[in-house]
């Protein structure tokens, strides 16, 4: 019996969904509902609501701008993977959300009243265009499910999808979502899961795909450091605001993967981590990525629930096997007597959640079509000769950037296959070169 389980991503099978709303796989509202709130201005001319919501109509003009700072405000108001508050979104719009809340109007559905009286409580509370002014500040900036960087594959997540994602990094996290592999475990791990998972990153780098962790201790860091180490992409989805480094151990790391890669994350700037927001965060990781690898993780760990998330979303589950004597390969162990897959290095997890005849060599050509590239990536690669090397001074000149976003965007690049290192120079892959040049001809 094949126990890969499917190639793609299908509808989680469990009910994510406010009471009494329709399917929301994929398909949450994009439009919002004229209004304001903490930072949006008030609709003119309407009075406060004595009896219950009413039924939602067809989406209002709202500006692009008004809905964003809405669902800014919304990440400081809701936790992350409410259900509830994700159907009000989908069933209302970000801006009648806000405005409910902020401005004390009818109280809506699926809450009690104490619960409600908290959300009103921190609405009245948010400052949108603070929190967007301190993201700058730190490097980051706000994805919303309406932007053409957001990961349709989050959608997945239906009422539990994000509100929104803090992005701190250049890339784009929807190319970089499209091939990428989590690889998560114990915090205690061992020495054999810190080679293993260290050894797994840097195999999948090499190949062109995109790392995903936690940021945390023990297999986490080892996963990202061996991504770094080979030159690779690696994103770190964390559970606090993305300017806050943690665990605080980890803030050089974090820092470098910032540079190198992304750092993501559902809670705004300064926002402190808790238990629940760990757990809640790794369905986002499971939803972000092809598949999962568990390396280390005893009974209970936090890993597991990452990978019964993935299996849920009808991602590839995989695990590391260790010795039938440590408990930190217990729960591996009992994901691997159900529907995980056996893998011991990084041919085996890419030659799973690879493309149907992919050999998962070591050098790709194009992951995505060169016209999907951001126009700064796009200008990088036009900047590399045909043939032969560049040095990144060459390569910022003729991109006319910095070295700095150019060294970014190269990274960037050989995650997409586009590009590889040759010394101290950076050149076009074999099989991107037509992409490119498909004259053939000279830069």
């Amino acid at each position: 019996m094949d126990r890969r389980g499917p190639r793609g991503p299908r509808p989680p099978r469990r009910g994510r969904r406010g009471p009494g709303a329709a399917t929301a796989h994929g398909s949450a509202a994009r439009g919002a509902h004229g209004g304001g709130g903490a930072d949006v201005s008030a609709e003119r001319g309407r009075g406060r609501e004595d009896g219950p919501p009413p039924e939602p109509g067809p989406p209002s003009a709202s500006a692009p701008d008004e809905v964003r700072l809405a669902r800014v405000a919304l990440t400081r108001v809701l936790e992350p993977g409410d259900a509830v508050g994700g159907w009000w979104l989908r069933e209302w719009g970000a801006v009648a959300v806000l405005r409910r809340l902020a401005e004390g109007e009818a109280m809506l559905p699926g809450v009690s009243d104490r619960r409600w009286e908290g959300l009103r409580a921190r609405a009245r509370r948010v400052r949108a265009a603070r929190d967007l002014e301190a993201a700058a500040a730190a490097g980051a900036r706000f994805v919303t499910p309406d932007d053409a960087e957001w990961p349709a594959q989050l959608d997945d997540l239906g009422d539990a999808r994000p509100v929104g994602l803090w992005v701190r990094g250049r890339p784009s996290l929807r190319i970089w979502a499209l091939r990428s592999v989590a690889l998560v475990g114990a915090r205690a791990c061992t020495e054999y899961g810190a080679h293993m998972a260290a050894s797994l990153g840097a195999g999948l780098a090499e190949r062109g795909w995109v790392v995903v962790s936690g940021g945390a201790y023990g297999v986490d860091g080892a996963a990202h450091r061996g991504a770094l180490g080979a030159g690779g992409a690696t994103v770190a989805v964390l559970a606090c605001g993305v300017d806050r480094p943690y665990p605080r151990g980890h803030a050089q790391l974090l820092g470098r993967i910032a540079e190198q890669g992304l750092v993501v994350g559902e809670l705004p700037p300064g926002d402190h981590p808790t238990p629940s927001r760990f757990v809640l965060r790794n369905r986002v990781i499971a939803a972000l990525t092809r598949g999962t690898v568990v390396v280390e993780a005893a009974y209970r760990s936090g890993a597991l629930v990452t990978a019964r998330a993935a299996r849920d979303l009808g991602r590839f589950t995989m695990g590391v096997p260790g010795p039938a004597t440590s408990g930190l390969s217990a729960g591996v162990h009992e994901l691997l007597r159900g529907e995980a897959v056996l893998v011991t290095d990084a041919a085996e997890v890419a030659e799973l959640v690879g493309d149907m005849g992919e050999l998962a060599p070591r050098r790709r050509g194009p992951v995505v079509p060169r016209d999907l590239l951001a126009p700064g990536a796009a200008r990088v690669l036009a900047a590399l000769p045909a043939r032969g090397a560049a040095t990144v001074p060459d390569v910022a000149r003729g991109a006319g950037t910095s070295a700095d976003d150019a060294v970014a965007r190269l990274y960037e690049l050989r995650s997409l296959g586009f590009v590889e290192r040759q010394g101290d120079g950076w050149q076009l892959t074999r099989q991107a070169f037509l992409s490119v040049f498909p004259e053939g001809g000279d830069a």
